[in-house]
């Protein structure tokens, strides 16, 4: 059952609106919901007029938001990570361990794992609890990370259980030819070693977070009536087809904010395609927010609810 929605695309095209809307017209249609901001420069709150924080708020009824708070993820990603070291490597503890994880703290990946693990707490802890979650992503390029990063990461991990597994096998080998060696004192066997089962519930965590984006997931793409938003809407597809993530739809928001050219891509109009006109009045309450003409794509939700791919 696709339960989880998110709305990609550069940065100003009005993922935020999107998503709020729809979070809201699904709420008002009966639907438990969760919308939750990815983007570190929230603007959720400010959208649906209420002070969000990174646990869920009532907004009004059937409907709560929440701002994932990205800083207090990346601090939890490298106290889990620290205290693994220990655990595992308790008999060399040389390193000096604060200068490793203030230094890992603004290492690239470090904020992409933060927001998969986020994401991965709220299908885990907070979506049975709702009909819908939505997700109102980030600019183009963290979102693009975050969302390969199962796909990335599982290939990593699967070569380190490899490795673990014949280091294991040389240590059983090195043990029947040397029982006093000191390699006896350690783990020689992977259902007690600490490290391959480690390794096993990471990737188990990240097929999980793989089938969630693939198959459980409307990816909605948000692109403005201009060249440039085009181009990385093309990007996007580009680099959600090599991960096998499909795309559910199209939505052209601002439209008539110009009279500048633009062309649909070919390579996106076999998708079904959602259009939002600009506000000249501006958008100032929660009404305002629904009487954009967000109903077509919510219905689109709603009918395509339990097909997976």
């Amino acid at each position: 059952m696709r339960d989880s929605v998110f709305f990609l695309g550069k940065g100003g095209v009005g993922k935020t609106t999107l998503s709020s809307a729809l979070a809201l017209a699904l709420a008002r249609h009966g639907k438990r919901v969760l919308v939750a901001s990815l983007d570190p420069a929230h603007n959720l709150g400010d959208s649906l007029k209420v002070k969000l924080n990174g646990e869920p708020k009532n907004v009004e009824k059937n409907l709560d938001a929440l701002e994932v708070n990205l800083a207090w993820w990346v601090d939890k990603y490298l106290e889990e990570s620290r205290e693994q070291l220990k655990l595992n490597y308790s008999y060399n503890m040389t390193l000096n361990l604060d200068s490793f994880f203030g230094i890992l703290k603004y290492s690239p990946g470090t904020e992409e794992y933060a927001v998969l693990w986020a994401i991965e707490d709220i299908h885990s802890r907070l979506a049975p609890s709702y009909d819908f979650v939505v997700f109102d992503t980030p600019p183009t390029a963290l979102s693009l990370r975050f969302l390969s990063m199962p796909a990335i990461s599982g290939l990593w991990v699967a070569e380190l259980t490899k490795l673990r597994e014949r280091i294991l096998k040389d240590r059983q080998t090195i043990v029947r030819l040397d029982p006093d060696s000191p390699v006896a004192k350690g783990t020689v066997d992977k259902s007690d070693d600490k490290v391959y089962g480690k390794l096993g519930s990471i990737r188990t965590r990240l097929a999980a977070l793989e089938v969630l984006f693939s198959k459980h997931s409307f990816m909605n793409i948000v692109v403005n009536p201009d060249q440039l938003s085009m181009y990385e809407a093309l990007r996007i597809k580009d680099e959600l087809e090599r991960l096998s993530i499909p795309l559910s739809a199209l939505c052209l928001n601002k439209h008539g904010v110009s009279e500048a050219t633009y062309e649909l891509p070919a390579e996106l109009r076999h998708l079904p395609q959602f259009t939002y006109s600009f506000s000249r009045d501006g958008i100032f309450t929660r009404d305002d927010l629904v009487s954009i003409g967000i109903e077509p794509l919510m219905n689109y939700v709603l009918s395509e609810r339990k097909t997976t791919r």
